[in-house]
């Protein structure tokens, strides 16, 4: 067995030491130093399978492989405690989470909003780093520092901690911890030990000894000091400010993208139609006028208001891995505190919602604990998303304050906030008419927008198109339906009608805003848990004020009695009375008269009706060849009408929904495209988007119009997913089916829509 000098173990403590300063930048992601016992458990598992294989004469191969041995008996109850078996012995799912959290941790801690607390397993992060450092670095100094003591090779030993100190800086936030204080020290025992180390091979013994240690000792001395006065000066007058930080999350996009689901608001109205009576959410914790909030949507696109996409998130940040603490909002007045306790019923989708801005967020039932790592949060929205989905029997509870809500009089002087939301796309002007007239001429945001408020509630009425609304209302709010809203006689609709248009006069005066979808719940004082039912969905919109936060604004009517249509009926007009002629006297013989009858024309009247010859070579001319062409269309005609009808009302929900993509995808093959045979419908979707580009039609993927891939995402859910469709959900699939087979034809040009009259296609 080896014995090991006390010089290499000096070296040891110093590299331990090194590892320690610069393991702690890691504080900033983890929001504690907590992690700093994983992190030291790493340092010694690595220094510890170092010596132990020097001590045993193990080569590198062996000894690595007692290091990864070590790692996975040492780390459960510093990375994973509640996995562990009996305080300290690993479990199978403490082993998988320290593998998996080595290989992707790296890759989740950058997408975890700060503090880094899920999945359970990123604390294997901090310890496999150390762990890793220390074991090679230990290595080194063990067998390869002895050989030739040189500050070459002393400075080699440091470049492992340097590694470490910079991986804190990149995967922490943009406020360090302690930079300074933790960079001058690792500085100076760096250059400290460096400067120890060069020339300890040498021999001298009496006065040449002690002559060498006093240079030794000043050396080191000069140049900790002039490590420290160059470290101090140059981080006072270089160091950046916290927002000019460079740090990897800030450069890596979130993987959450909401246009991967269905927008919220376009499923409104199967909450006041199909589940009006449904206790969605039972809520505990509620008081009087809270309203909880499901989704915020901030992008338009001409067709649906949706939640932006990562690319379109720069205003708030996006939506990012959260653990139990939640983010703070950058802009808002919070105010009172809320402990409320969520239980899903008739619900199933992936937004969570939630009342004002969360702090805490705890998932309880079993299925969602396990699937802590899909949770997702947004501070600037205040809403929360659980990617893999909730549905009945999700329970979480929610910490949370909210948005103070100020009088307008303290409002008059306060500006709007600028904040860079998604460009509005196909704005009607009708809308931008109106946003105008009902601003008037007022002066100030918070008038103006008040007074769009004002008439958007007075003037219009409430109709969700139930059958015992007074007056239909068409749902939907895309360009076309807000036009409706705005020309007719009456506006009718409901939260989801009123609130898009609010939302898009307030862009249009220049205004940035959004439509928050939620549930406004009757709420008695003192009330414990809550029926939150499907009739109490509503909508709202909010504006940001600077300094105060977003304002909500709540444009939907209050009147249901829409006055009826009707239509007068012509009044009679007397008619004048005539004076009767005198009673004749003569007789009746001499009052009539002969009469001849010309009779020339009764054979011709006997005769059955003739066209001329002329007019038959014309309709024969004319419609011999027009039954040739419109014949074979009608059969095609009948043939897909059928083919339509039994894919969209045969089967269950889901095979009703896969049967709108079967039927888009077999107008896409009857205009000339080529879809993929024994394709999923996501390589079809790209096979058609494909040929779209290739053909100069890509721009009918834009416009108002979700892409291909996304609507196959969404059947391949309904098909797929377990669920039970509704008859909603179906409907919808198929109106956006036959928007995006509507709008190829129409780019696609005449000659093509005629040849596809005649054209039938089949999918099998």
């Amino acid at each position: 067995m080896n014995r090991i000098p006390r010089s290499a173990l000096v070296d040891l403590g110093v590299l331990s030491a090194l590892s320690l300063l610069a393991i702690a930048g890691y504080e900033t992601s983890f929001g504690g130093l907590d992690f700093l016992a994983a992190a030291l458990a790493g340092i010694v598992v690595g220094t510890l399978a170092a010596v132990l294989g020097t001590l045993l004469r193990l080569n590198v191969l062996v000894t690595v492989l007692l290091g990864i041995v070590l790692y996975f008996l040492v780390g459960t109850p510093f990375v994973m405690p509640g996995e562990a078996f009996l305080v300290v012995l690993p479990t199978l799912t403490s082993l998988a989470g320290l593998a998996v959290g080595a290989v992707y941790g790296w890759a989740d801690i950058l997408t975890i909003a700060a503090p880094v607390e899920a999945p359970d397993y990123v604390a294997a992060v901090p310890y496999a780093a150390a762990a890793v450092v220390s074991l090679v670095g230990g290595l080194l100094v063990l067998r390869w520092l002895p050989g030739r003591r040189t500050p070459l090779r002393a400075a080699v030993v440091v470049v492992g901690p340097v590694l470490l100190f910079l991986s804190g800086i990149l995967l922490g936030t943009d406020q360090a911890f302690l930079a300074a204080a933790r960079g001058v020290a690792f500085a100076a025992i760096a250059l400290t030990w460096i400067a120890w180390r060069r020339g300890a091979s040498v021999e001298a013994g009496g006065d040449g000894a002690a002559r060498l240690r006093r240079r030794k000792v000043t050396g080191s001395a000069i140049v900790v000091a002039g490590a420290v006065t160059v470290g101090a000066v140059a981080g006072l007058a270089v160091a950046p400010v916290a927002p000019d930080r460079f740090v990897l999350r800030d450069q890596v996009v979130p993987p959450f993208d909401p246009l991967e689901f269905p927008s919220p608001l376009a499923g409104y109205r199967e909450y006041t139609k199909d589940l009006a009576e449904s206790p969605v959410f039972l809520v505990a914790g509620l008081e009087p006028g809270d309203t909880l909030r499901l989704a915020a949507m901030d992008s338009y696109s001409g067709r649906l208001w949706n939640v932006a996409g990562p690319e379109d998130a720069a205003a708030d940040g996006g939506y990012s891995i959260v653990g139990s603490t939640l983010p703070a909002p950058e802009l808002a007045d919070l105010g009172g505190s809320r402990s409320i306790e969520v239980e899903v019923g008739a619900y199933s989708d992936v937004w969570l919602p939630t009342v004002g801005y969360g702090s805490e967020l705890d998932l309880l039932d079993r299925g969602s604990v396990e699937r802590a790592g899909d949770l997702r949060y947004n501070p600037a929205a205040g809403t929360a998303v659980l990617t893999s989905g909730a549905a009945e029997g999700t329970r979480y509870r929610l910490e949370a304050r909210v948005q103070v809500q100020p009088e307008d009089s303290e409002l008059l002087e306060v500006p709007v906030a600028r904040l860079e939301l998604p460009v509005v796309e196909n704005l009607p002007d009708v809308v931008a008419a109106k946003a105008e007239e009902y601003a008037g001429e007022a002066a100030s945001p918070i008038e103006q927008l008040r007074a769009v408020e004002r008439a958007l509630k007075t003037n219009g009425f409430l109709s969700h198109g139930l059958a015992s609304d007074a007056v239909a209302s068409r749902a939907g709010h895309g360009a076309d339906r807000l036009i409706e809203l705005f020309t007719r006689s009456r506006m009718v609709g409901d939260e989801e009608q009123y609130a898009a248009a609010m939302a898009l006069m307030a862009r249009h005066l220049g205004y940035p805003s959004r439509v928050v979808m939620g549930y406004a719940p009757e709420v008695a004082e003192g009330a414990g848990t809550v029926e939150v039912l499907g009739e109490d969905v509503t909508a709202w919109v909010e504006v940001p004020f600077e300094g105060v936060g977003w304002i909500a604004f709540q444009p939907t009517p209050d009147n249901v009695d829409v006055p009826q249509e009707q239509t007068p009926k012509p009044k009679s007009e007397p008619q004048p009375q005539v004076r009767q002629p005198p009673r004749a006297e003569q007789a009746e013989d001499e009052l009539l008269t002969t009469t001849e009858i010309d009779d020339t024309d009764d054979e011709d009247r006997d005769r059955p009706f003739q066209l001329p010859t002329w007019a038959w070579v014309v309709i024969a001319s004319i419609g011999i060849p027009a039954v040739l062409l419109l014949l074979p269309m009608l059969v095609v005609a009948i043939a897909k009408r059928r083919r339509r009808a039994i894919r969209r009302r045969r089967g269950t929900g889901d095979r009703r929904a896969a049967g709108a993509w079967e039927e888009l995808v077999d107008r896409y093959a009857e205009l000339g495209f080529e879809p993929p045979e024994r394709a999923s419908r996501l390589q079809t979707a790209r096979a058609l988007e494909r040929q779209l580009d290739e053909q100069g039609l890509g721009d009918v993927r834009v416009a108002g119009r979700a892409p291909l891939s996304m609507l196959a995402a969404t059947v391949d859910r309904d098909v797929f997913g377990g669920d039970e469709v509704g008859s909603a959900s179906v409907e919808r699939r198929w109106t956006e089916a036959d928007a995006a087979a509507a709008a190829v034809a129409a780019a696609a040009g005449r000659v093509r829509r005629l040849v596809a009259r005649y054209r039938l296609r089949r999918r099998r």
